[in-house]
């Protein structure tokens, strides 16, 4: 590593900013003895100095900074600017601590590494069990395990982040991007007997647990969430593999899980519970029970062998599988805090979090659990499960035992529930609301609530968007602090521009298509904001309205363009069958007609959207 990769010192000055030269710091410490001696006449005339040389020096840093720009060194940049305006997203990354808080982590996080055997509820399919001996008469087919090739081994060497921390192997990923053509032939030779033998080595599976707060003081184990840090070359060969096991499964996935999809993402599963719930609540005497399902610690509790039944029933290759289950299993792991790491290296069983197989083979484990009625369905953003009842009549069976049979299925699957977490929220527009009797979950009731955080927005109980405007305000005018103090440094405009489409912009606009066409009070407080930046960058900004309503025709455009949207028969049901207009979804409540959906046709059909669908379609 050292003949390859170029060596450097660097001195870094914790409390000081990059344009703080030695000169500027001689002025700071004449400063401070002037103050302390009481000379007011050499305290001004330090202080007169003083702000001439800062002047200077952060001249000097923004003309450096807009260097960068022009030679294309975006990280530099992005790094500069959040140093600039203080706005970083590493605090309480890394926390203090000793080797007593490291070795109780280290345990808790290693609280399931024991498989938990299997109940008479759980029976091994017959298409699932593998049999180890041919029939009589039966000749033995050669299984030709799946090949990696050089060029897919370099291709993916070459991607990989040079500046991200090395893993408990100590290989650098700098060295493996700087020596992926020479690196390619001998690790595509480990990577291939690796999946023949259905074994993964020991230093490969070694995690780095890094405990990341939940909050911002948090006070037990609980509250924090473990990162593994793992091997770069292991996920060199996960990215790997992970492209020859989405087409095996890929008929098997749960059409209502919106993670981890191709053109769907969290505004889809939002955009879905809200259509369903509006239209039924359109109909009128009815109302809509939700169910915000939470797991305890959901990766960590997956069995490996209950995982290896349903790989083999979704047709997954059996040296695939093999690969998988040592993958999953006695997988050592340690925690490291700032200045120490635990002692002892523990044993671990399930999917950690951070790396890259882990999201995938959990949406496989939970993609058996499928159910969408005319009345219910369960929908999953990863772990974030929410069961949807449409009742109408007080008729409450179907949804009670969907939620019985979804604890069953938990149970099945040694998933544990976090009932302390689970909540309901029940939307019923009707005068006088009815009565509804809580859900119980293991003899514990839900806990009914007003609003709830879904995916990042704020929904409530009337479906009215009063929460969300608010929480959508308040991290706007943080963000806009950042922004004026990027300003103040007299930066170009094109960095202010990057630097409010990243950061503003996502934060005052999220999730937009679900909301944009539904607000009309909050818009101005939206609209304010957006004024207010456009002062700081000296031009126009597009207001809520313009940006909602070009957002909202891209995604109506890429459902159109994906039959496996869940929303994509809705649509077709809708085209017109003499032009390529849609026809109007029928609404006979204002909150269905300021829908997503609604709004998106009107939009398509209107002048004005043909107009932006134009722009759209000759930027693409």
């Amino acid at each position: 590593m050292d003949v390859v990769a170029p060596v450097r010192t660097v001195r870094c000055y914790a409390n000081n900013k990059p344009w703080i030269t030695s000169h500027v710091k001689g002025l700071l410490n004449q400063k401070k003895r002037a103050f302390k001696d009481g000379d007011q006449q050499e305290l001004r005339r330090v202080q007169g100095e003083l702000r001439v040389q800062l002047r200077e020096v952060k001249e000097q840093y923004r003309r450096k900074l807009e260097q960068k720009l022009q030679n294309n060194s975006m990280k530099e940049v992005w790094d500069g600017m959040k140093i600039i305006t203080g706005c970083s997203s590493k605090r309480g990354a890394h926390m203090e601590g000793d080797t007593g808080k490291a070795n109780p982590m280290n345990q808790f996080f290693s609280r399931f590494d024991h498989p938990i055997p299997l109940t008479p509820q759980v029976t091994i399919p017959p298409s699932a069990a593998v049999s180890l001996s041919l029939p009589s008469g039966a000749t033995e087919e050669l299984v030709v395990p799946p090949t990696i090739t050089t060029a897919q081994v370099c291709g993916e060497l070459m991607r990989l982040g040079p500046s991200k921390a090395a893993g408990p192997d100590g290989i650098s990923p700098r060295l493996l991007k700087a020596c992926a053509l020479e690196l390619g032939l001998p690790l595509q030779h480990i990577f291939n007997l690796s999946l023949e033998q259905g074994r993964v080595p020991s230093q490969w599976k070694t995690s780095c647990i890094i405990p990341i707060p939940k909050k911002p003081h948090p006070g037990e184990l609980n509250d924090f969430r473990p990162v593994a840090l793992t091997s770069h070359v292991m996920k060199t060969m996960e990215w790997l593999l992970l492209h020859h096991l989405r087409p095996q499964v890929r008929h098997a996935l749960d059409p209502l899980q919106f993670a981890y999809q191709e053109k769907v993402g969290v505004e889809d599963a939002i955009v879905y519970l809200l259509h369903r719930s509006l239209s039924h609540l359109d109909r009128g005497n009815g109302a809509v029970r939700i169910t915000f399902l939470e797991f305890s610690s959901a990766f960590n509790t997956i069995q490996p062998r209950l995982l290896q039944y349903k790989l083999a029933d979704m047709g997954v290759d059996s040296h695939l599988v093999a690969w998988i289950m040592d993958y999953l299993t006695d997988r050592p792991q340690y925690v490291r805090l700032r200045d120490c790491r635990s002692d002892t290296v523990v044993s671990s069983t399930g999917l950690p979090q951070g790396t890259v197989l882990s999201p995938v083979l959990f949406t496989l484990y939970t993609s058996d659990l499928k159910y969408n009625s005319e009345s219910c369905h369960v929908q999953k953003f990863a772990d974030d499960m929410v069961i949807v009842g449409c009742i109408r009549n007080d008729q409450e069976g179907e949804y009670r035992k969907l939620i019985q049979d979804f604890v069953t299925w938990c149970d099945s699957n040694h998933l544990r529930l976090n009932t302390t977490k689970t909540k309901e929220m029940v939307v019923d527009l009707r005068r006088p609301r009815a009565h509804m009797e809580p859900v119980t979950i293991n003899g514990d009731c839900v806990e009914l609530v007003q609003t709830y955080k879904y995916l990042g927005v704020h929904l409530d109980d009337r479906l009215d968007w009063t929460a969300n405007p608010d929480a959508l305000c308040r991290r706007g005018q943080s963000r806009l602090y950042f922004l004026r103090r990027l300003a103040s440094f007299n930066i170009c405009k094109e960095l202010l521009q990057i630097f409010y489409q990243t950061v503003v912009v996502s934060a005052l606009f999220y999730a937009v298509v679900c909301w944009g066409g539904s607000i009309k009070k909050d818009a101005s407080r939206l609209d304010k904001l957006v004024r207010k930046a456009g002062s700081v960058l000296g031009t126009e900004l597009d207001r809520l309205t313009s940006v909602a309503e070009q957002r909202a025709l891209n995604r109506l455009l890429s459902i159109m363009d994906n039959p496996l949207h869940p929303l994509h028969s809705t649509i077709y049901r809708q085209r017109s069958s003499f032009s390529d207009r849609l026809l109007s979804l029928s609404c006979s409540t204002e909150r269905l007609r300021r829908s997503f959906l609604s709004h998106a046709i009107r939009l398509f059909n209107s002048t004005q959207g043909r107009k932006t669908l134009n722009s759209i379609m000759s930027a693409l």
